[in-house]
């Protein structure tokens, strides 16, 4: 932490806004050592709290500016871009929609605390049609609350940062290889998990295709439409004589899925 303090001391505000705004556009690089650095800076007297809590919330709001813009006009495929280099790929479309179906537009003010959401969170504002005014002001106070948090910590708690950074010097390189090895052992984990999944997942799939042939020649077939709320209210269009429910009701309403024809499950 020590470096990193140094470091900030030497190039000031535009690195802390510049970081900070690369880090929320979506590069991955935390900005949270970062931002406790310039606190305990701040703390020290070395920079002004006021700026760095304004410059800090100005980066977030423009990054934040920028994925609304292309939510707004690209549509749900900038979030399943997104989601698609997160480590929860699978989930984190639906975890998003989720979360603004629930709170709206006051998910924006803990997005930031949450992986995956983070990012996630500005983009959908955009495709959802949130107004841009809301959006702002939602925006910027997450943003700060984001941002204050860890600058408020460096601040008050300078003095022990310090002692940490001269703990980690003295530890050396070893923590460092230590904790990429934990990570990266976490994320070739996930990685396996992941691939048995979509290889299971290609084993049971069916073309659309060849559920239109099972329409026509008028069998049997059961088909749930598991498309999330928001997903509809975007493409109202369904299968013929397709049953819409929600993933949640799955278990609620298993007893309502006959089990004596061929099931066909689809979703965005």
């Amino acid at each position: 932490m020590s470096e990193t303090i140094k470091f900030v001391a030497q190039h000031g505000y535009v690195l802390l806004f510049f970081w900070v705004l690369a880090e929320q556009i979506g590069l991955p690089i935390p900005a949270f050592p970062i931002l406790l650095a310039a606190g305990a800076l701040s703390g020290s007297g070395q920079l002004t709290l006021g700026t760095t809590l304004v410059l800090a919330a100005v980066a977030s709001l423009i990054s934040d500016s920028v994925w609304y813009q292309l939510g707004r006009r690209r549509g749900a495929s900038i979030l399943g871009f997104l989601c698609k280099i997160s480590l929860e790929p699978d989930s984190c479309v639906r975890r998003t929609e989720d979360t603004f179906q629930r709170y709206g537009a006051r998910s924006l003010l803990v997005a930031k605390f949450v992986p995956g959401l983070n990012t996630a969170a500005p983009p959908m504002a955009g495709v959802t049609g949130m107004p841009r005014w809301r959006f702002t002001s939602w925006s910027a106070l997450g943003g700060l609350l984001w941002s204050g948090s860890f600058i408020l910590i460096g601040y008050f708690f300078s003095n022990q940062l310090e002692r940490i950074g001269y703990f980690s010097e003295r530890l050396g390189n070893g923590l460092l290889v230590i904790f990429a090895l934990a990570f990266a052992t976490y994320l070739l984990r996930r990685y396996q998990q992941r691939r048995a999944f979509m290889q299971q997942l290609m084993r049971e799939r069916i073309e659309p295709e060849a559920v239109r042939e099972m329409i026509d020649r008028g069998e049997p077939v059961y088909i749930l439409d598991l498309r999330h709320a928001l997903d509809f209210l975007a493409y109202p269009q369904t299968l013929p004589g397709a049953v819409r429910l929600d993933p949640k009701d799955l278990d609620g309403r298993a007893a309502e899925i006959p089990r004596d024809r061929e099931i066909v499950l689809y979703c965005t």
